[in-house]
C-alpha cells in the first residue's frame, strides 16, 4: 500500500491529451505554433507569403464551419481575425527575424490577445444561448398562462351564473400531471360566503360543462375560510377496471395505505394508525374484491399484523392462507400466510378478540417506559411492535344482530374498539348497506372516521347523507361502475374513487412476494396472547381449510386406464369378478374413488333411474349412481355434509357449499334440501343469512 502511493506521488499532474482547448491553452497553442513555423521559415528561407496564404486558408475555413454550426457573429470574426493576425505575424517574422525581442514581445502580445478575444467571445455566446433559451420559456409559460387564464374566466363566469357566487379572483389553475382534470384554487367573496355554496352545485355544474358521466366538480376547502379548491375531473376514471399495480414494494402504516385511484388518477391512501375504518356496499358492488386490495395492503406493510374474522365460512381469508398451506395442514417453511389468524367460527372468532384484548391491556403496562422515553401517549408502533389490523366481515351487522351469540361478539369487539387505540389495535368493518341500524351504533361513527362506500349504482340501502355527514353534492348515480364508489378520511373530504381489481393469482403472488416482510408479534402481545394464538394453525384447526385444499374441479378427462381402453367401456369393480387379493382390492378401491368422483362431476347432477322393489344390494367396489337410492343424493353430497359439519353450529350457506364442492348454486341448494328432508342436515332460516347445520351441533 505504502509503495503504491509513494509511486502515485512522483507521477506529477495528469494531462488529458484528448480534451479541447480553452481560452489559456488554445492562445499558447496557437502562439507557440506560430513561433516554430515562423522559425522554421526563417531557417529554410520559405517565402513569407506562404503564411499569408495559409493564415486566409484558415480564417475561411473556421468561417465556413462556425456557419455550419450556427455560432454568433462575434464567434466568426474573433477566430477569422485570429488566423489572419497569426498569419501576418508569421509572414513578418520570416522575413526579418522571430527570435529578436520585438518579435517575441509582439508575439506574446498576440497571445494575450487571442485568449481575451476568445473567453470575451464564448461568454457572450453563453449569454445569447441562456437568454434564448429564458426567452423560450416564457413563451411557453406565456401560453400556458394563456390557456389557465381562459380556464379560470370560463369557470369563474359558469360559478356566478349556475351558483350565484362571484369569485373575485383565481389565484391558480392546476392542471393534474395525469391529465384527468384540473384544480382551481379562487378566493370567496366577502360577506361570509362558505365554499359549501359551491360544492351543493356540484352536479349542476359538471351538467353546464358537459363533462362526461362519472367526472365530476367538487368544491373543497381551501387553505384558509376565505378560499376554496374546486376540483374538475375531465376524464372518467371509474369506468375502465384498473388491476392492482404490480411490484408490492414496501409501505407502512405511517406513511398511507393505499386502496385505490382518485378521479385525479392518484393513489388513495388511508392512515389507519388511530382510525378504524369502515366499509359499505351491497352485493355485487364490488366489495369482497375492495376487500382483497385492503387486505394487499396490509400483507405489504412492515409494521401489520393483520387478523381477519368471517363467519361466513373464512372465504375472505382463505385465499391469503392457502399459498402457505400444505395437504397435511401444516404451514410452509418457504411461504408465510398473507394474513396471521383468521377465525371462521364463533369460538375461534371469541378467541381472537379476547387474545386481542389481552394484547391491549398487556402492552399498556408494558410498554409505559417506551412510551415515556418517546414523550407519547400512543404505542410506537414499528416493524418490531407492530399494529393489529383487525378485519371483520360483515362485522357491522355483528354489531347490530339479535343473536344471543352474536351479541356477545359485538360486545368483545366493541371492547376492542373502545379501549384499545393508543395500543395499536384497530379494525376495518364491512357491511352491506349505510343504513340507520349499520351507523346507529355511536362507537362505529366515532371510531370508524375512514370510510368508503361502494355503490355500484345501487340505492337501496346507500344513504350517503348517514355515511359522510357534513359531504355535499354526493350521489349514488355519479359511480355506477363496479368496485366504483365515495372514500373519506380525517385527511381529505368525501369523493369519488375506484377500487384496483385484484385477482386469486395475483393474491397468491402478494402472498409469496411479500412473506419475508412479514412482522411478527413482539414478546409481550405473544405472552398475552396465550395457546389460543400460538396454536392458530395447528392441523386440528386448520381441518376446515385443507379441505378446500382438495376440492378444485378437474379441468378435463382423465386418461382411462389400459383394461378400460381394451373393452372399449369404463373399467368398473361393479361389473368385474371381485375374487382379487387383499393389495389388489385397495388399489381397485382407490382407483373407484378416483373414477367416482370424475363420473360425479360429469353425471352426479343427472336423474337417476327409478330401480323399485326397495334399496338394492351394493357389490363391492365403485359406488355407483345407479346402484344407490335415488334420494341418497351424488357423491359429492357426503363431502358437503362433512364440509359443513366442520363449520360447527354455525353452518355454512348453500352458496359456500357449491364453492366448497364446486358445483353450480341451483344443483346444490335443491340436493341440500333433499337431505334436510331426509333429517341429514337441518336447515336453519334466517332471510340472507339462512345455513344448514349439521344435526350434530342442530
Amino acid at each position: 500500500m505504502t509503495t503504491s502511493t509513494k509511486t502515485t506521488a512522483t507521477r506529477g499532474p495528469v494531462l488529458d491529451w484528448v480534451a479541447g482547448h480553452g481560452p489559456v491553452t488554445g492562445a499558447l497553442s496557437a502562439t507557440t505554433g506560430m513561433l516554430a513555423v515562423a522559425t522554421t521559415g526563417a531557417a529554410t528561407g520559405m517565402p513569407p507569403t506562404w503564411a499569408l496564404a495559409a493564415g486566409a486558408a484558415g480564417a475561411i475555413g473556421h468561417t465556413a464551419a462556425g456557419l455550419r454550426v450556427r455560432a454568433l457573429g462575434r464567434t466568426l470574426a474573433t477566430r477569422a481575425a485570429s488566423w489572419l493576425l497569426g498569419s501576418g505575424w508569421t509572414a513578418w517574422a520570416i522575413a526579418t527575424t522571430p527570435l529578436s525581442w520585438t518579435a517575441l514581445g509582439s508575439l506574446a502580445t498576440l497571445g494575450i490577445g487571442f485568449g481575451t478575444a476568445a473567453r470575451a467571445a464564448n461568454l457572450y455566446e453563453e449569454a445569447v444561448e441562456e437568454e434564448t433559451r429564458a426567452a423560450q420559456l416564457r413563451l411557453i409559460a406565456s401560453e400556458l398562462s394563456a390557456e389557465r387564464r381562459a380556464i379560470a374566466a370560463e369557470w369563474v363566469e359558469r360559478i356566478e351564473r349556475v351558483c350565484g357566487v362571484a369569485l373575485p379572483r383565481v389565484k391558480a389553475v392546476e392542471m393534474w400531471e395525469t391529465g384527468t382534470g384540473f384544480t382551481l384554487d379562487a378566493e370567496l367573496p366577502a360577506g361570509g360566503t362558505t365554499y359549501d355554496r359551491i360544492a351543493k352545485d356540484g352536479p349542476r355544474l359538471a351538467a353546464d360543462a358537459r363533462l362526461p358521466h362519472g367526472c365530476t366538480v367538487a368544491a373543497l376547502p381551501g387553505i384558509d375560510q376565505g378560499r376554496v379548491l374546486i376540483d374538475v375531473t375531465t376524464v372518467n376514471v371509474l369506468e375502465k377496471e384498473t388491476m392492482y399495480p404490480t411490484g408490492y414494494g414496501p409501505v407502512s402504516l405511517h406513511t398511507g395505505i393505499p386502496w385505490g385511484l382518485r378521479t385525479s388518477g392518484t393513489e388513495a391512501s388511508v392512515f389507519l394508525r388511530e382510525q378504524c375504518a369502515l366499509i359499505v356496499g351491497p352485493t355485487g358492488s364490488g366489495k369482497t374484491n375492495m376487500l382483497h386490495t385492503v387486505l394487499a395492503g396490509f400483507a405489504r406493510a412492515t409494521d401489520v399484523v393483520t387478523w381477519v374474522i368471517d363467519l361466513n365460512a373464512g372465504s375472505a381469508g382463505l385465499p391469503w392462507v392457502r399459498p402457505a398451506l400444505a395437504p397435511d395442514g401444516q404451514i410452509s417453511a418457504d411461504v408465510k400466510p398473507g394474513i396471521d389468524w383468521l377465525a371462521s367460527t364463533y369460538d375461534e372468532a371469541v378467541a381472537m378478540l379476547e387474545a386481542a384484548l389481552r394484547i391491549g391491556k398487556q402492552r399498556k403496562v408494558a410498554y409505559q417506559d417506551l412510551m415515556a422515553q418517546a414523550n407519547t401517549d400512543l404505542l410506537p408502533i414499528s416493524a418490531q411492535i407492530p399494529q393489529i389490523m383487525l378485519v371483520v366481515d360483515e362485522g357491522a351487522e355483528i354489531l347490530v344482530s339479535t343473536d344471543k351469540k352474536m351479541r356477545a361478539l359485538a360486545r368483545l369487539l366493541l371492547e376492542v374498539i373502545r379501549l384499545l387505540r393508543s395500543m395499536g389495535i384497530r379494525t376495518v368493518l364491512t357491511a352491506l348497506g349505510a343504513t340507520s341500524s349499520v351507523l346507529g351504533n355511536l362507537m362505529i361513527r366515532r371510531e370508524a372516521k375512514t370510510r368508503a362506500a361502494l355503490t355500484g349504482g345501487e340505492t337501496e340501502g346507500m344513504d350517503l347523507s348517514k355515511l359522510f355527514p357534513g359531504a355535499r353534492g354526493l350521489r349514488v348515480d355519479q359511480a355506477p361502475y363496479k368496485g366504483s364508489g365515495f372514500l373519506g378520511t380525517p385527511e381529505s373530504s368525501a369523493a369519488l374513487f375506484k377500487a384496483w381489481r385484484i385477482l386469486p393469482a395475483q393474491i397468491r403472488d402478494i402472498v409469496t412476494a411479500t412473506t419475508d416482510r412479514h412482522p411478527v408479534l413482539d414478546k409481550v402481545s405473544l405472552q398475552a396472547a396465550g395457546s389460543a394464538y400460538a396454536e392458530r394453525w395447528h392441523p386440528s384447526r386448520t381441518a376446515w381449510m385443507r379441505a378446500t385444499l382438495t376440492t378444485t374441479p378437474s379441468t378435463g378427462p382423465a386418461s382411462p386406464p389400459a383394461s378400460q381402453a381394451a373393452s372399449g367401456g369404463l373399467n368398473l369393480s361393479a361389473l368385474r369378478n371381485q375374487d382379487t387379493g387383499a393389495g389388489t382390492e385397495e388399489d381397485a378401491d382407490a382407483l373407484a374413488r378416483k373414477f367416482m368422483r370424475e363420473i360425479d362431476q360429469h353425471f352426479g347432477t343427472t336423474t337417476e333411474p327409478d330401480l323399485g322393489g326397495g334399496p338394492v344390494e351394493q357389490p363391492p367396489g365403485l359406488d355407483l349412481s345407479a346402484l344407490r337410492d335415488k334420494n341418497a343424493g351424488p357423491a359429492w353430497l357426503a363431502e358437503a355434509i362433512n364440509a359443513i359439519k366442520a363449520a360447527g353450529p354455525d353452518g355454512m350457506k348453500p352458496a359456500t357449499v357449491a364453492d366448497v364442492v364446486g358445483r353450480d348454486r341451483k344443483t346444490v341448494r335443491a340436493h341440500l334440501r333433499g337431505a334436510a328432508e331426509r333429517g341429514e342436515l337441518v336447515y336453519r332460516e334466517n332471510g340472507p343469512h339462512s345455513v344448514y347445520v349439521h344435526p350434530d351441533h342442530a
